[in-house]
């Protein structure tokens, strides 16, 4: 039986090739023999349906030429269409008209790649297209229509995978770190880590996503920046932009009263990168929640800032403190009104970055504010002291009879002077400076607020933070208070300074103690079975996972990696119960029991400097 496509069109080719092989017998072949009734039925039906699959054939080869020939027409009529001009195929003014229009606007597309050359041609060729434009629509009631462009031809899937090759990279303000970087952010992590549990800090986690109604709302103008997910099985997402609202949130999630915590995590915003500035970074955060003694976990923050840039030795900072009550009272003072203070404080912040007059000039024009109210505000912003001068500060300040009868600015300088006494009982008020410019633009300060300085490096503040004792109240579903005051430390910008002090020193990548090596061939299992004492006795080791190391290749792998002890055993040590200790600083060696292996060890390490020298001789060890 004949076969026909799927889709109604003709016969398949296999009935196609049936059909002409009956065809060929018919007309060239020798008559058949004498046949049967039944055979004489059979091969007339044959013949029927050869004449019938003959004319198909016929049908289907006109079809193919038809559309073959439509195919060709179709895009040569076209390309006619889109590239003869309008004009010469417009009958009516309209056509006419936006021919014109067209035309104009190529000659405005090709000056304006030629603008830098000739802007005035530019200009006037841009006025008489916008004149075209406006007569087409006076005339025709609606706007000129694009000119028409010849389409592309199709891509084909290796074209489209070439053109659109993946670039290997990391995120915008994003980066990664390699082993000789990770090892200084290790140290100052462990730095940072350590200052914080010195005073008596906790840890605790919380997720890196947050309700998005958990952040906004918190931190001023600087909302823009917070990171939206998409939608997430009904809840609307947010990465987190701080861990100081994430903390006020756990703090009121789990009905706690007190605490002292520290946490270590990456944050998001969606910033512009710079030096020192990224979209994915860490702050170490400490924090006081709960009631305590005016000032005294104020002060101690101060100390704690103090203490960690004191010990990473990155030189000369400052730490300028002030009071958000104060800034209030004085923005009060100077005529400002209620609901312009967070806008007003935020321009004010701009102070370590923008001269006074720019600031001044933000207020007036951006913000509305009164220029006399700015002229005033700005006697006090450009105030500041240090060392005894905070205290001295403090003093004038308070012998403002106007300031001084502001609620507001007179408790914030009650606190000023307490905060300063705790800190120089603390000794650390000769790093302290009061700056009446410093506001922090977060909405959420309510006191004290700080911001630490490195003397001569321009990366920006490298610590900050303040009192709020309002945001816990904010999750609260009775808006139970809990005060809080904590600092965050800019590692991001601390690793920066660290960097550029490390270049030119030789890094570790590791910290491995000792390496085992064997002396002979065939010793594979017995240094296996020395890292497994050393490891189970804490000990940082190493062997080189090859069969039958070179001796020499052994000690050079010590000595690049500044690995300061090798033991070394043999055939001979093995028999012997000992092994040789060598000390790779002092290149001094020592026949150890096997036995008293560890301690040996443990012995060395105390007194030996845990890095190789940092220019390691040429000359073998051997």
């Amino acid at each position: 039986m004949l076969q026909y496509a799927a889709d109604g069109t003709g016969v398949t080719p296999q009935a196609t090739r049936f059909s002409h092989c009956v065809i060929v017998c018919f007309a060239f072949g020798r008559p058949p023999p004498p046949r049967s009734r039944t055979r004489n039925n059979i091969m007339d039906k044959l013949e029927a349906q050869a004449g019938k699959a003959e004319a198909r054939i016929q049908e289907l080869e006109a079809r193919v030429k038809a559309l073959t020939a439509a195919a060709v027409a179709k895009p040569q009529a076209a390309a006619s269409a889109a590239s003869a001009s309008p004009a010469a195929t417009a009958q009516s003014p309209e056509d006419v008209l936006l021919a014109k229009v067209w035309e104009q606007g190529a000659k405005v597309r090709e000056l304006k790649a030629k603008k830098a050359e000739d802007p005035t041609a530019f200009a006037d060729a841009l006025t008489e297209l916008k004149k075209l434009k406006a007569d087409y629509h006076d005339l025709a009631g609606k706007d000129a229509p694009p000119a028409p462009t010849a389409k592309a031809p199709k891509k084909s899937a290796k074209e489209k995978a070439k053109s659109q090759k993946f670039q290997l990279k990391t995120p915008k303000g994003m980066r990664d770190y390699q082993p000789n970087e990770m090892i200084i952010r290790e140290r100052m992590f462990d730095t940072i880590r350590s200052v914080f549990k010195r005073h008596g800090a906790v840890s605790i986690e919380t997720p890196v996503m947050e309700l998005k109604e958990t952040l906004t709302g918190k931190y001023g103008e600087d909302s823009k920046l917070i990171y939206d997910l998409a939608d997430q099985g009904g809840e609307v997402l947010a990465l987190r932009y701080d861990l100081t609202v994430p903390f006020a949130r756990f703090v009121a999630q789990h009905a706690i009263r007190k605490i002292k915590r520290y946490h270590i995590a990456r944050v998001y915003r969606r910033d512009n990168p710079g030096k020192g500035r990224f979209r994915e970074f860490y702050q170490c955060d400490i924090d006081f929640a709960g009631e305590y003694a005016p000032m005294m976990p104020d002060a101690e923050c101060v100390k704690v800032v103090h203490e960690i840039l004191s010990e990473l030795k990155i030189g000369d900072f400052v730490v300028k403190v002030n009071h958000r009550g104060l800034l209030d009272g004085i923005f009060a003072v100077c005529g400002v009104e209620p609901e312009k203070f967070r806008t007003i404080c935020s321009a004010v912040d701009k102070l370590d970055k923008e001269p006074w007059e720019k600031v001044r000039s933000e207020m007036v024009d951006e913000k509305g504010l009164d220029p006399t109210a700015a002229d005033r505000i700005g006697v006090f912003v450009q105030k500041n002291g240090s060392g005894p001068g905070a205290l001295a500060l403090v003093e004038e300040l308070l012998a403002d009879e106007k300031l001084s009868a502001n609620p507001s600015a007179k408790k914030g300088l009650e606190d000023m002077k307490l905060l300063l006494r705790y800190c120089e009982l603390f000794e650390c008020d000769g790093q302290v400076s009061f700056d009446l410019s410093l506001a922090r633009g977060l909405d959420y300060y309510t006191g004290v607020i700080y911001e630490a300085v490195l003397c001569g490096a321009n990366v920006g503040s490298v610590s900050g933070g303040g009192r709020y004792d309002n945001l816990v109240g904010m999750f609260d579903s009775k808006g139970r208070k809990v005060p809080c005051v904590g600092v965050s430390i800019g590692v991001e910008r601390l690793f920066t300074i660290l960097e550029a002090q490390a270049a030119a020193e030789t890094q570790r990548e590791n910290e491995t103690e000792i390496l085992v090596c064997s002396a002979q061939n065939g010793l594979l299992e017995e240094r296996l079975k020395l890292c497994t004492l050393l490891w189970a006795a804490g000990i940082k080791a190493e062997t080189l996972y090859k069969p039958n190391p070179k001796v020499n290749a052994q000690f050079q792998h010590a000595e690049k990696g500044r690995i300061p002890l090798v033991v070394m055993i043999g055939h001979n040590e093995i028999a012997q119960g000992i092994v040789q200790l060598r000390d790779v600083v002092a290149r001094q060696d020592q026949k150890v029991a096997r036995v008293d292996l560890v301690p040996a060890i443990w012995t060395k390490l105390q007194s030996t400097t845990a890095a190789a020298p940092a220019s390691p001789k040429k000359e073998s060890m051997v």
